[in-house]
């Protein structure tokens, strides 16, 4: 599930995989450029598609000098 808009801070970031524990390093470095690649999870409120406003777990990857990328919803909160 794609993440349309986060309306509030993003909180407990936690980080997950550094560099080679990335599974999809290489995709990454090819897709978006070399760095130190980690992937990361937080939570946040987020408006979805049909309006909904809930809070979701987020997880994404980041580098230092390209930033975040592919943020995705893992799991909506109630």
């Amino acid at each position: 599930m794609e993440v349309l808009e986060i309306i509030s801070p993003i909180e407990d970031i936690e980080v997950i995989a550094v560099g080679s524990s990335i599974r999809d390093v290489e995709r990454l470095r090819k897709t978006h450029g070399s760095g130190r690649w980690r992937k990361l999870k937080g939570r946040a409120f987020v408006r979805l598609e049909d309006g909904f406003e809930c809070e979701a777990e987020l997880h994404w990857y980041e580098a230092h000098g390209i930033g975040r990328m592919e943020m995705k919803i893992k799991e909506l909160f109630d």
